[in-house]
């Protein structure tokens, strides 16, 4: 009874913690529309960091352009997956709490981005860095990219071999 009554208590933190990342991802994306849609960019660092409002039909850096299926069908793939390792393989202990985060932040970066591509056909992208001119991008993309580096750094010098074997293997 208690592993069931954790599971349900994971699965709340979860959803509530999504909820509100992804709250923050579609009320930035709704204001980047109103107020920098048909819009010059907006200047914030002079020839270094502006918001500029983009369209993107496509995935990471616009590739696969005009692929709406393709990214829905992986996008419920993935996110299934995710919420399977959150609640079901990773262990309810305190060493694995940041593995619980990453998955918050992969699954709401996942699911924000997803949202726009079902309801408006395209995500909504507005931060760009003029200065190394790196592609436009949103917040959900800040959570899946804060996600993918805090799980290389742990996975680098915090978790062992054991500690995915719990994961994986138990």
């Amino acid at each position: 009874m208690e592993k069931k009554t954790n599971i349900l208590k994971k699965a709340l933190t979860g959803i509530i913690l999504s909820v509100i990342l992804i709250v923050i991802d579609q009320v930035t994306k709704l204001m980047a529309i109103h107020g920098l849609m048909n819009q010059q960019p907006f200047v914030i660092w002079d020839g270094v960091f502006e918001l500029h409002y983009l369209e993107n039909r496509g995935a990471a850096f616009g590739i696969l352009q005009g692929k709406k299926i393709f990214f829905v069908i992986f996008t419920l793939v993935v996110l299934c997956m995710i919420a399977y390792l959150y609640l079901k393989r990773i262990p309810d202990e305190k060493k694995f709490r940041l593995m619980d985060g990453i998955c918050i932040l992969f699954f709401a970066g996942a699911l924000g981005n997803f949202i726009d591509r079902v309801f408006r056909n395209y995500v909504v992208d507005f931060f760009y860095f003029k200065l190394i001119d790196f592609p436009v991008f949103n917040v959900a993309d800040i959570y899946v990219t804060v996600a993918a580096f805090a799980m290389i750094i742990l996975g680098l010098f915090y978790y062992k071999e054991e500690d995915y074997n719990k994961i994986f293997h138990d």
